[in-house]
């Protein structure tokens, strides 16, 4: 008797539960993005207001993104967040699906400088910019001795920080800020050019530099044993008190700018919720939702500019030190011009 019993209560239960699920007949949509990229407060108020659910995927990277997406993952998602060399990439092979811009009625909160940049699709027809960022330098002023250090990419050629300097293990954003400081295109293939900024990495950056590193580049600068490093601000900041950010570390994108990227919204092509996945996408452009994103990261205002007057946090850099920055496109086969000197010339001595 008391295992029939157990077995009623729990067919019982079975059924309550299945009951209630074939019940539940709102739309998901589901949303392939960065890890930590959508603020939990904004999906809620969407899954309210829309009377939907929304399934969130993360992923680390574009390429686990775009490999999970050739091998079966495409038909999975609704909405995915490449940056924009594979968002040009995706276009070429058809991955995407036109946004309706009769429903995309905040397409007006986008900065036309952002759209400027965005040379691969500046009407927004295939991809909607969600954030526009770059590295900058992070510098700890408590073991600076002097204070006097060039604040633009010079500065990894100073001795003063020799043997506490890091840099992104990324060859696109090393050689992009050597490409920069020398006046030439964060995107350039030019042989010359190219083998300039390799000398110039090699002979006056690599003495001063202890290690590439594009993860713990943050734990290291909180802990004191680098003094100079290039990276993400949100990656130090997160590391660090705020008062010890505030008052010890002086972090700036150069005024000649650097390589950036533009993360943007788009929908793909085989998406089941199309129309939903528009919503979502203008929903997040309302001012007051994009505010929040940026207050989770503590990210200036740069791609949607009225979010700014409902931001409840102080962003750990300006909006305007994005101006010169350069987008790092998608450079074909003649990337290898840039993997061939990284591996045989500047990784490999460090």
């Amino acid at each position: 008797m008391k295992l029939s019993s157990k077995l009623v209560v729990a067919a019982l239960s079975f059924a309550t539960v299945m009951g209630l699920a074939s019940c539940d007949k709102r739309k998901t949509l589901n949303l392939y993005t960065w890890t930590y990229y959508t603020p939990a407060e904004v999906v809620e108020a969407f899954e309210a207001e829309f009377d939907c659910k929304v399934v969130v995927t993360e992923y680390d990277s574009n390429e686990t993104m775009y490999t999970k997406l050739l091998n079966g993952g495409a038909g999975s998602f609704d909405i995915v967040v490449p940056s924009q060399d594979y968002v040009s990439i995706m276009m070429a092979q058809n991955m995407l699906q036109p946004i309706v811009q009769e429903k995309f009625t905040n397409r007006d909160k986008i900065n036309p400088k952002v759209l400027e940049k965005a040379t691969y699709d500046p009407e927004m027809k295939y991809a909607v910019p969600y954030y526009f960022g770059a590295a900058g330098i992070s510098v700890n002023k408590t073991k600076v001795t002097n204070p006097n250090y060039a604040r633009d990419w010079s500065i990894f050629e100073d001795e003063q920080f020799k043997g506490h300097a890091s840099m992104m293990d990324d060859f696109r954003e090393v050689m992009g800020d050597a490409l920069m400081h020398k006046g030439y295109s964060v995107c350039s293939v030019n042989d010359s050019e190219l083998d300039t900024v390799t000398s110039y990495i090699k002979t006056k950056w690599l003495p001063n530099i202890v290690k590439f590193d594009a993860e713990g580049f943050g734990k290291d600068f909180a802990s004191g044993n680098l003094w100079l490093c290039q990276g993400y601000a949100e990656v130090v900041n997160g590391e660090v008190t705020p008062e010890f950010w505030e008052k010890n570390v002086d972090f700036f994108i150069p005024a000649e700018g650097g390589p950036s990227y533009l993360d943007s919204m788009c929908i793909l092509k085989d998406s089941k919720n199309a129309e939903l996945a528009t919503e979502f996408i203008n929903f997040i452009h309302r001012p007051e939702n994009y505010a929040k994103f940026l207050d989770s990261f503590m990210f200036p205002c740069y791609v949607n500019t009225e979010a700014e007057a409902f931001m409840t946090t102080t962003p750990i850099y300006k909006a305007s030190e994005l101006d010169n920055c350069q987008l790092k496109m998608d450079l074909g086969e003649d990337i290898a011009k840039y993997t061939d000197r990284w591996e045989k010339q500047i990784r490999v001595m460090n």
